[in-house]
């Protein structure tokens, strides 16, 4: 069999994964970005929210890193924290050399937005709410215009293979195989696993378990952050995002007497679990947004969106609720991105560098995607060259992996159920029976975790146990979960 060689293969072609694939190019190697989806439809379209980066006068990276490490609740891996802080602002800086277009006010400097749990303006942001949409735009003009970046979309990886303890290249659904010095996974995040989600339908983890077959390491997947903003029940809006940065700019929570119950700056667990008490009290399906005092020029996506369903925010309450948001646990990885599996690595949402701990503070997360993208592919593109020769012996003698099957939604709903804001032991044990892998390794490693910890609540162990602190769950393939300590 003809085997096809690259020095590396990124998967996904979201904000991580076209932004390691430019680096790595960059760096001189030979890349082929392999895309279940064409180029600038991948989930990171649709985020809302920004970069935070300490790049004002007002700010540093030290009150970065102190905020992030606040809303982390005594999980977040400090070193993960501290190169993310202090390399965000060169970041911003790289991705303005690359055309990005962040808004700026009138005197040239970046516009910045303040969300949860942010201790002054550091949200680095383009086209108001569609920073998301203008990246991986940008990003993918970029990418089809290099000639060092070999593009394969609509194509699926279904192995990620394996010689020696080491990654070698990848299989994808057509049968066709790519030997590779390294493989970078940017799948994406495993939020759409929940029944109530503001993520896309394709979120639903598959990058962890293409790297748990593999023999990788999983970490903290019991920690699952639930956005307090998302629409209820409006026509085609139902779970869309209002982000958090409309709450930076005056929009207020409100019951159902019309009046404040939260302060909607506080970190996103608080705020989500101050909605969800509220909902149960007054047996309401939501809570009200007002943004009827913010100015919607500053949101022109958000308001749009919410008036081809029907609300005119300007005039009327928003109904939201919370949803299943952002995994903060996936590929347990090092300060480079590179997994436990030699010469597999991974950025984005599918990793867990432990950087957001318990509680992601937000818009962390596309920041994280660039600090750490550009890591991984200086460390990868060092990784040995392709071997083709151990890919076609390996392919020849294995038979062709199946695609792994969808997530029912009997599954979806048990999750919402028994891992939502709050769980218990009983349901999650029930859950650990599911048919669906990945949601019996939620359930396993929030069984692991006897207590309750930023967006980790347990009824049946409702305090923090400080024996605890920095411990993150890890899943090893055929093991049991352990508790480690990162340092």
């Amino acid at each position: 069999m003809e085997i096809d060689a690259t020095q590396l293969i990124v998967v996904g072609a979201g904000a991580a994964g076209l932004y390691t694939a430019v680096c790595a190019a960059r760096e001189g190697a030979r890349v082929t970005l392999v895309s279940a989806t064409p180029l600038a439809e991948s989930s990171s379209w649709w985020a809302q929210g920004g970069l935070a980066a300490a790049v004002s006068a007002q700010d540093s990276p030290e009150l970065h890193l102190r905020d992030t490490i606040i809303a982390g609740r005594g999980a977040v891996r400090q070193s993960a924290a501290r190169v993310l802080c202090e390399e965000a602002p060169a970041a911003v800086t790289d991705l303005a050399r690359l055309g990005v277009r962040f808004d700026a006010d009138r005197s040239g400097h970046l516009a910045l937005g303040l969300e949860g749990g942010h201790s002054t303006r550091r949200i680095v942001h383009a086209g108001g709410a569609a920073t998301g949409r203008r990246l991986v735009r940008q990003l993918s003009a970029v990418v089809a215009e290099d000639p060092a970046i070999d593009v394969l979309e609509g194509r699926r990886i279904v192995e990620v293979l394996v010689a020696r303890e080491r990654c070698t290249g990848v299989r994808l659904e057509d049968g066709r195989a790519i030997a590779a010095g390294a493989v970078v996974l940017a799948t994406g995040g495993a939020a759409a696993l929940w029944s109530r989600t503001t993520n896309p339908a394709g979120a639903v983890g598959g990058g962890l378990l293409l790297a748990y077959a593999a023999g990788a390491k999983l970490a903290d997947l019991e920690l699952v952050q639930f956005h307090p903003t998302a629409v209820v029940g409006a026509d085609g809006a139902n779970g869309f995002l209002v982000t958090e940065a409309v709450r930076g700019e005056g929009a207020r929570l409100l019951d159902s007497s019309g009046e404040r119950f939260v302060d909607e700056l506080a970190p996103r667990d608080v705020v989500a679990r101050a909605v969800q008490r509220q909902m149960a009290r007054s047996g309401a399906v939501s809570v009200d947004l007002d943004m009827r005092d913010v100015d919607p020029a500053l949101f022109p996506n958000v308001v749009s969106a919410l008036r081809q369903a029907g609300i005119d925010p300007e005039r009327q309450l928003v109904p939201v609720a919370p949803a299943a948001h952002y995994v903060m646990g996936g590929i347990a990885t090092d300060m480079q991105g590179q997994a436990s599996l030699a010469g597999l690595y991974a950025v984005g949402e599918c990793s867990c560098t432990g950087l957001h701990g318990a509680n992601r503070l937000a818009s962390n997360s596309l920041t994280e995607c660039f600090v750490f993208g550009a890591r991984a592919a200086r460390s990868a593109v060092a990784q040995p060259r392709p071997d083709r020769e151990t890919v076609a012996a390996l392919v020849a003698k294995r038979p062709r992996s199946a695609p792994s099957s969808p997530v029912s939604a009997a599954s979806r709903e048990a999750l919402w159920r028994h891992a939502g804001l709050e769980r218990e032991g009983a349901g999650l044990r029930a859950l650990a029976d599911d048919e669906h892998p990945l949601v019996r390794l939620v359930a396993i490693s929030a069984l692991a975790r006897p207590e309750s910890r930023g967006a980790h609540q347990r009824t049946d162990f409702p305090e923090t146990n400080p024996a605890l602190d920095d411990g993150h769950v890890t899943i090893d393939p055929g093991g049991e979960p352990t508790i480690e300590t990162w340092h």
